[in-house]
């Protein structure tokens, strides 16, 4: 049996085979109509989602199964009446896979060693593999290839979604630029750039951060921004993130640095005006609900795969 838990945990060929079935299931949806005939996922949500439950729950409807939505907030799970463990083993009695959106990667890893069903990371504090992977698949897309492609993040580097760029950008072969403020609070985890030193070194890639936004925009194929405000962000630290992050924000004049052919990505919500301007996310270069859309077809593609339903 095996899960979703990050990508650093997949190897480069288990990312491809998961990216070259999403084409396929893309390209050609009745082929998998029935895959998932009377199979049934369960949707635990900590932390509240649009795309995720919206994707998902389709994804299995459109595969011929079932999705139960269950939210941790009227329930014993997690509550300290039943251990999350506890939980994950009953619930695999029940379900065929499990896909868990949850605050503490800690949590989610307790479930995935109790359960005896898969276990598929939604997103945790640590780690948003299914975003990327919906990442991966549109900017192969868009630019036919992934690999010698360099991609520059800014803003938070700090984050679920920097991370788990760098992981799949590096395991793909992807040259990852990081421009974010300098400090622990705001750059890439040292031990995650160690990392994905080593992956690169292994797939011809390369990673680099830096607290300059022009360096990491510089001659970048894709350029991508994600929120400022977390949800863990309380509101009073808010003016201060935004004074923090303003030399980050994707506006015309950044974007001028990259590649005139660039793709802009963000993996929403996004507030216009902050990390990026109206004039990038609603201009000609981004991509942001095709990347959206993709959720759909690459978490299809995580499900048929950890189900052996191909």
């Amino acid at each position: 049996m095996e899960h979703l838990i990050s990508l650093k945990e997949w190897r480069p060929e288990k990312i491809r085979q998961v990216l070259d079935l999403a084409r396929d299931v893309k390209a050609n949806p009745e082929k998998y109509a029935n895959a998932m005939e009377r199979k049934t996922l369960l949707m635990i949500f900590e932390k509240p989602s649009l795309r995720t439950r919206l994707s998902f729950e389709a994804g299995m409807t459109q595969m011929g199964g079932h999705a139960i939505y269950y939210h941790t907030g009227n329930s014993p799970m997690g509550s300290g009446k039943e251990t999350l463990g506890d939980s994950a083993r009953a619930a695999s009695r029940f379900v065929d896979i499990i896909m868990a959106r949850l605050f503490k990667h800690a949590d989610l890893l307790e479930m995935a060693e109790h359960a005896t069903v898969p276990v598929i990371n939604a997103l945790t504090d640590d780690s948003h593999p299914c975003q990327i992977l919906a990442d991966l698949q549109a900017i192969e897309e868009k630019k036919g290839t992934l690999a010698g492609l360099k991609l520059a993040y800014l803003g938070d580097g700090f984050n679920n979604v920097t991370h788990s760029l760098m992981y799949g950008g590096t395991k793909m072969g992807m040259h990852v630029g990081v421009g974010s403020p300098s400090g622990a609070d705001y750059s890439p985890s040292v031990d995650v750039v160690a990392d994905c030193e080593a992956f690169a070194a292994e797939s011809g890639g390369s990673v680099f951060v830096t607290a300059d936004p022009a360096e990491a925009i510089k001659d970048a194929d894709v350029v991508y921004t994600d929120s400022w405000m977390s949800y863990h962000i309380p509101k009073e630290q808010e003016a201060a993130r935004i004074a923090k992050f303003m030399p980050y924000q994707v506006n015309a004049e950044l974007m001028a640095h990259a590649k005139p052919d660039a793709i802009f990505m963000n993996c929403l919500p996004a507030a216009r005006g902050f990390e990026q301007t109206a004039e990038v996310i609603d201009g000609s270069q981004s991509i942001v609900f095709d990347e959206a859309e993709n959720r759909l077809h690459a978490q299809k593609a995580v499900i048929l795969t950890l189900c052996n339903a191909v």
